[in-house]
């Protein structure tokens, strides 16, 4: 069999929150753009959920979400179904379904299978639900490995017998989550951090100063890159430093042309400080398979939003990333392919759609994607 591409192409939910019935085209940049409660952050946790259901941590990210009852469409929905596919249609193309459903104050999964399609299309199972999965021989083997844990998934658990299946857990379970970054006074990402190499900046900017210090050794470019960024948003910055404050201890020192003393973390205003982990993050060399990120407008000025937008675009080369936003501003800088527009039907559920799925033409040469969002051209404003 072919090796399916390596990005993912779709997903579909069914029975989550206000996602009674919904399905969203995956592409490298995907903005969704939303009234409050119309299903954004939904969307994150759904694919959230999934990478913990291939990390074999099903059971505590449903926990941490309050049990499956709590997540259900209320009156609408008895299980919580999950299908995403990587790959484009036809051969190579896998398709991962996952159903929940509810058992006293647990849940059982009812049905889980990764299929593909083979050369003359037809389906080629790889696992399905309680452990069942292909062997090497060319069988389905008819009972879980031993230790199978039945709150778990199979992808989570079956051995790695097909390179295909092991690409795609991996894949699906490497995807990260940003929140707004916390810039706190006393948050990690304002404080000294131990000198050691990181591809990342963290998910609270734990590694923010490890990262850009590694990128400034190992990766010299994208170092510069980040410094050519941060000149373009504030005019009078001139360079970052490292200055050692204890034995494997960094701290980071802002300098500004003018400015006989450099600032340091503690001494940068909120939206200075998540501009730079944002644009650190977008930089960096481990940006994962799937990158989800929640509101990163937060505390940005206006002006900063074309360089984000200009930023999401170029690491969307390297990994496919998910935004929801709130920002009509950033849209201005975003084009329709790259929109995805959550609305509202009368019973509160959502409904999903790509901005370039909208007649939009004609309305373009006159207006920016954000004015449409403000006049209510994309979708409800309430």
């Amino acid at each position: 069999m072919d090796t399916p591409l390596t990005t993912f192409s779709r997903i579909s939910i069914q029975g989550f929150r206000r996602l009674r019935d919904v399905k969203m085209e995956l592409r490298p940049l995907s903005v969704m753009i939303g009234a409050n409660g119309t299903g954004k952050t939904s969307v994150l946790d759904v694919l959230s959920l999934l990478a913990s259901s291939a990390q074999g941590k099903l059971a505590s990210s449903l926990s941490d979400l309050s049990g499956l009852p709590s997540v259900l469409t209320q009156g609408s929905a008895e299980e919580l179904g999950f299908q995403i596919s990587m790959g484009g249609a036809g051969n190579g193309q896998l398709d991962y379904a996952l159903s929940l459903r509810p058992n006293g104050h647990s849940y059982e999964i009812r049905n889980e299978t990764l299929i593909q399609l083979t050369s003359n299309l037809q389906p080629f199972i790889h696992l399905s639900t309680h452990g069942n999965y292909h062997h090497p021989d060319d069988f389905m083997t008819p009972s879980p490995p031993r230790g199978f844990n039945r709150s778990e998934t199979s992808l989570a658990q079956v051995p790695n017998f097909a390179n295909i299946t092991d690409n795609f857990r991996s894949r699906l379970a490497s995807l990260t989550f940003y929140h707004v970054l916390n810039v706190d006074p006393r948050s990690p990402v304002r404080l000294p951090q131990a000198m050691g190499p990181a591809t990342l900046p963290g998910k609270n900017g734990e590694d923010l100063v490890s990262c850009l210090f590694y990128l400034r050794e190992t990766e010299r470019d994208r170092f510069d890159a980040v410094e050519d960024s941060l000149r373009a948003a504030f005019p009078r910055f001139e360079r970052l430093d490292f200055p050692p404050v204890a034995a494997g201890t960094l701290a980071l020192a802002w300098r500004e042309r003018g400015s006989a003393k450099p600032f340091y973390m503690h001494q940068l205003s909120e939206g200075t400080l998540r501009f730079l982990w944002l644009t650190t993050l977008l930089q960096s060399s481990g940006l994962t398979a799937l990158t989800l990120l929640d509101e990163p407008e937060v505390s940005l000025h206006p002006q900063l939003l074309s360089l984000l937008a200009d930023q999401l675009r170029e690491a969307s080369r390297r990994t496919q990333i998910v935004v929801a936003t709130h920002s009509d501003t950033l849209l201005r800088f975003l084009e329709p392919s790259e929109v995805v527009v959550l609305d509202s039907t009368d019973d509160g559920m959502t409904t999903l759609k790509r901005a370039d799925e909208l007649d939009l033409d004609d309305w373009l040469k006159d207006y920016s994607l954000g004015e449409l969002w403000l006049n209510g051209r994309l979708g409800a404003r309430v």
